[in-house]
């Protein structure tokens, strides 16, 4: 860097990890550092983020700890699955979600102090290093963004382990042998990679699992759950209201109870590799299997299939970083417009690791029964009007036909 920032805001989770990079930007730049602490729903107490920041030289003033929970289900979230949003068929971008929430609070947070750097711990190898930069310099342009992992020289986890001795960061004691894997968490998922989970030949040992029971260990009586929908978004449980990050807290409740949302993926990552990863959403899972069921009920085909096209797309966007770019707001605009009718009650069967739509119904429901039933429609629908839809749909193939038939298929 051309020139030793004086305020840097760090991405701060009280880890050994940010705590050596926040005792790294002290003594190689001299910076004032400003540390900043999401409470996502990850499941770990935070505060303790507060004590550990002070005590490392951080001002008081300095130290921010936030509940983003509703924000980020609301803001973030819920948006994402308005698309049914998947990432290479099955993903549901737990992780990749989070960074365009973090990225956000950095910046405020720097301007308001009056930063001119912002830091992160991701490593070199991650998609995340890009997800936090794209946003970072999505919006401030003039950013200034230390990568630590890219620019210390530190070489191996010995060294690093070495350096917090020397700067007596205090080390757990499970912390100083290699950790049999890494974790990402919040309210949407839990992601594990690395270590025991290198080899993809390997079935992932059932300890990595840390927000779902087995599907063996599930209950053997399935059970039901009604959940309820305005405008694409979920806003109630079995007819009680609740907030987004309420509702995305007690269907996690019931995801885990049930064993649902296991994920194990090799997935291929912006930056070029290919990775391994065991995810669990739970709540997530069952999320958007009720909102495809709301939507089938509401949603036109042409729009529904349109929507199903652009999805992966999207999905793309969020996985690689531009939650923030004009193309993801484009698309979002069109996929909010899709969601005015996507209103009323879905029923779900949740068992054994499974999330089976049972039942669907709204206010603004397109189904017709009396134009699909079997039974005497009084007239609803001439079925005799299929004959010219079919012919007019078969002219070309009929011609086709006619010209194979004379002078055969090669010609």
């Amino acid at each position: 860097m051309s020139s030793a920032p004086k305020k840097v805001v760090l991405a701060y989770s009280g880890g050994l990890d940010t705590s050596i990079i926040l005792k790294w930007l002290q003594t190689e730049f001299g910076a004032e550092v400003i540390t900043f602490t999401a409470d996502l729903g990850q499941g770990e107490e935070i505060e303790p983020a507060r004590a550990k920041a002070i005590a490392a030289g951080v001002k008081p003033e300095n130290v921010f700890i936030e509940d983003v929970r509703e924000e980020f289900v609301r803001d973030f979230v819920f948006p994402m699955f308005r698309a049914n949003a998947v990432y290479e068929g099955v993903y549901l971008l737990g992780t990749s979600i989070a960074r365009p929430l973090i990225a956000k609070r950095q910046i405020e947070i720097a301007d308001m102090m009056g930063a001119v750097a912002v830091c992160h711990g991701a490593t070199g190898k991650g998609n995340d290093q890009v997800r936090f930069e794209l946003g970072y310099y999505g919006l401030n342009p003039d950013i200034k963004v230390i990568a630590p992992w890219r620019d210390w020289d530190f070489k191996s986890r010995t060294d690093l382990l070495a350096f917090a001795e020397s700067q007596g960061i205090e080390i757990a004691k499970d912390k100083r042998g290699e950790a049999p894997f890494s974790v990402d968490a919040n309210l949407l998922h839990s992601s594990s990679e690395g270590k025991v989970l290198e080899d993809p030949a390997e079935a992932a040992p059932e300890f990595v699992h840390l927000r779902t029971v087995s599907p063996e260990d599930a209950p053997d009586e399935p059970e039901i759950i009604t959940i309820g929908f305005e405008k694409g978004d979920a806003c109630a449980i079995n007819g009680e209201a609740m907030s987004p990050a309420t509702i995305l807290t007690k269907l996690n409740e019931y995801g885990r109870k049930h064993g649902i949302g296991r994920l194990d993926l090799l997935e291929n990552r912006f930056v070029g590799m290919k990775s391994r990863g065991i995810y669990e959403t739970p709540g997530g899972t069952i999320l958007l299997t009720a909102h495809r069921g709301m939507e089938s009920i509401t949603i036109d085909r042409g729009a529904g299939h349109l929507k199903d096209e652009l999805m992966p797309r999207y999905a793309e966007l969020i996985y690689n970083g531009f939650w923030w770019s004009p193309e993801r707001e484009m698309l979002q605009a069109a996929i909010d417009h899709s969601q005015l009718y996507v209103t009323g009650e879905v029923k779900v069967k949740l068992y054994k690791g499974g999330v089976h739509l049972v039942g669907r119904s709204s206010p603004y429901s397109l189904y017709r029964e009396d134009i699909v039933t079997f039974e005497d429609d009084h007239g609803a629908y001439d079925q005799k009007d299929a004959e010219g839809f079919i012919k007019l749909n078969a002219l070309r193939l009929r011609i086709l036909a006619g010209r194979d038939r004379k002078f055969g298929k090669n010609g």
